[in-house]
């Protein structure tokens, strides 16, 4: 009996305990959330056992008090199965006989009585069990609730930390390619790409000069031709 007591003491420490705020003042929350539940898991298996065995020493005493009412029911049957006698007894004028039976109806009579008291000796401690065995029950489903619920929101703690993990990777991998920093990967190729292009530009822009070179080369040569054409018609008149 102890040890139940102990058991359903525990049970009510644990739902007077205010949650919220154990796991607000907790440094790690989830480690709290999961020290709960482990107690949860725990006291709800013991208190399982407890409540159990309640049960059936109730069920017991109901037993034992539904015989102790068909038992005080069959002595009044006797009693008055006597009482029967003794008038048949005496309406024939045999006064022994009718004692006797009268004798043996108050001794049923007796039994019918004591039986009567045991019954209703036990009357009030079983309801009182059986107020006490629902007020466990209920207390036991609440502890069932709570645990439930607990588990609820450890999962929801797990999924936003690994939602944190997971952003402040995504974070760091943005942050470590920036097209802006003239030292990133990116910007070196950037950079290469356009020398590359200047280098285009340049032997593009050195053809362009080579050939307009040429054409004013070309030019200066006919200018020379037709003076000496014109110099040679002079003399020929």
């Amino acid at each position: 009996m102890a040890q139940k007591q102990s058991v359903f003491g525990r049970m009510s420490q644990l739902l007077k305990a205010n949650v919220n705020a154990l796991i607000d003042k907790a440094e790690d929350p989830q480690k709290m959330i999961d020290q709960l539940i482990r107690d949860y898991t725990n006291e709800i298996a013991e208190a399982e056992k407890a409540i159990a065995q309640t049960i059936g020493n109730l069920r017991l005493q109901e037993q034992d008090l539904a015989t102790d009412r068909a038992t005080s029911a069959d002595w009044g049957s006797k009693a008055l199965a006597a009482s029967n006698k003794a008038d048949e007894a005496r309406n024939i004028g045999n006064a022994a006989e009718a004692d006797k039976w009268d004798n043996l109806a108050k001794v049923a009579i007796g039994k019918q009585i004591s039986f009567e008291d045991q019954a209703k000796a036990m009357e009030p401690a079983i309801a009182q069990q059986n107020q006490t065995v629902e007020q466990l029950k209920s207390g036991l489903n609440q502890m069932k609730e709570r645990l439930a619920d607990l588990k609820v929101r450890r999962d929801q703690l797990v999924a936003r930390q690994k939602t944190a993990e997971a952003q402040a990777k995504v974070a760091d991998a943005m942050g470590s390619i920036n097209v802006m920093d003239p030292t990133s990967e990116l910007s070196r190729y950037e950079e290469k790409v356009r020398r590359s292009e200047a280098q285009v530009m340049g032997q593009q822009e050195l053809a362009s000069s080579s050939l307009e070179s040429q054409f004013a080369e070309l030019e200066t040569d006919s200018s020379a031709v037709e003076i000496e054409a014109r110099l040679a018609a002079l003399k020929n008149k």
